[in-house]
């Protein structure tokens, strides 16, 4: 879900002390206030009943082959996962009552939980896993629940995260409020994937379960199999892995097959921000020093090196913006703050920011008004542009 160290202990115990925790105060800047288009979101929140301590009575579940827990193979990919629910991995009982929403989500967030890449693919160990977590995200985080709405083990196996999410999405028609990104717990379904992938691909097995688990989730909910996105997309962050959101174009197509519609390369590739981060170094990164120099962050001459100075503008920049992420990794939290709108012949660094990016493309020419998707496209990240929509007011992120 985030940076590594996050849920480094698959045990049933709180990782240990000193491991990173995610500051989860929502975003006061929203997108509207920052010249992005926000639709309005309805929907009505409805708390849960309130979670039983012994062994709750039946749920919904999805059958799987056989009605044996495993994972889905390339054979089975069509049909609907098995999913564990809670009460299946052990899971503690809520806090407090989840809240479900009386709408339906309409995209789908694809975290890693930056954990170790353990070769046990068995159920026990998924099981184990998915109770580290949700102590992690109780005890540390304080939220009431895990905060993914479901998580798949390594091996495959596919398990229900937060309380009620699976009986949910069964119904197809409401939803249970996340805890898995801030701006996107009510409209968007969490799916938490165990491992680490920033320079190691997922393994087999859990790569056909999140397939199958993505187009279950559109099929039920009526989501476009193009509305699959990355945590990156929306936050300051690694997650999901720099290996796995690579492949998510390729999820977006292998969702689109099972649920018989074919996507374009329009819709299975998307426009996004790039993340950048210490190290990095080139055209962007020196445009993003021009962007910060413009904002105020930055002084000095741009060199196109992610130093430490870099890093220090950026989180300067974030804090003074009230991200939720102020890490100092520029990613699609801040992006769409720092990359202002720019009209050509106005000057100033921001502008020889836009002259750099489209000499270094081959860029010949660059409309008058330099907007997010313009700028999307000048940084090499062509695509359909992600849709900016948040949670509607009410969510709680915990």
């Amino acid at each position: 879900m985030g940076t590594p160290g996050e849920h480094t202990d698959p045990g049933d115990g709180a990782p240990p002390a000193g491991s990173w925790r995610p500051n989860r105060r929502r975003l006061l800047v929203t997108g509207a206030a920052a010249g992005l288009a926000v639709p309005a979101l309805g929907g009505t929140a409805h708390a849960a009943p309130p979670p039983v301590t012994d062994e709750p009575g039946p749920l919904p579940r999805v059958p799987g082959p056989d009605d044996v827990p495993g994972p889905v193979g390339r054979g089975e990919a069509a049909r609907a996962p098995y999913i564990a629910r809670c009460a299946e991995w052990g899971a503690r009982p809520p806090s407090s009552p989840p809240k479900i929403w009386d709408r339906r989500p309409i995209r789908i967030l694809v975290h890693h939980t930056a954990g170790a890449n353990t070769p046990d693919f068995s159920i026990p160990a998924a099981h184990r896993m998915a109770r580290g977590i949700q102590a992690h995200h109780m005890d540390r985080n304080g939220w009431l629940d895990s905060g993914q709405h479901f998580t798949i083990s390594r091996g495959g196996h596919v398990l229900e995260g937060r309380f009620l999410s699976l009986g949910e999405l069964n119904g197809g028609r409401r939803v249970v409020e996340g805890a898995h990104s801030p701006g996107q717990n009510v409209i968007a379904i969490g799916i938490e994937n165990e491992g680490t992938y920033i320079s190691e691909d997922p393994p087999g097995p859990l790569w056909d379960s999140l397939r199958a688990t993505c187009a279950y989730i559109c099929a039920q909910y009526g989501i476009a199999p193009s509305e699959l996105y990355g945590h990156r997309d929306y936050r300051n962050t690694i997650c999901p892995g720099d290996r796995l959101y690579g492949q998510l174009p390729r999820l977006r197509r292998e969702v689109g097959d099972l649920l018989g519609r074919r996507l374009s390369r329009t819709e299975a590739v998307k426009a996004s921000w790039p993340l950048l981060r210490a190290g990095d170094e080139g055209p962007r990164v020196e445009a993003a020093q021009l962007l910060l120099r413009d904002a105020g962050a930055l002084s000095g001459k741009p060199d196109g090196r992610y130093d430490d100075r870099t890093r220090s503008a950026v989180t300067e920049f974030q804090v003074a913006h009230r991200a939720d992420d102020a890490n100092g990794l520029l990613g699609g939290e801040s992006w769409p703050e720092l990359a202002r709108t720019v009209q050509v012949g106005s000057g100033g660094d921001a502008e020889r920011a836009v002259e750099l990016l489209a000499a270094h493309s081959g860029t010949e020419s660059v409309p008058d008004t330099v907007d997010h998707p313009v700028w999307q496209r000048l940084l090499g990240t062509g695509g359909t542009p992600a849709p900016t929509a948040e949670d509607p007011p009410g969510a709680r992120d915990r």
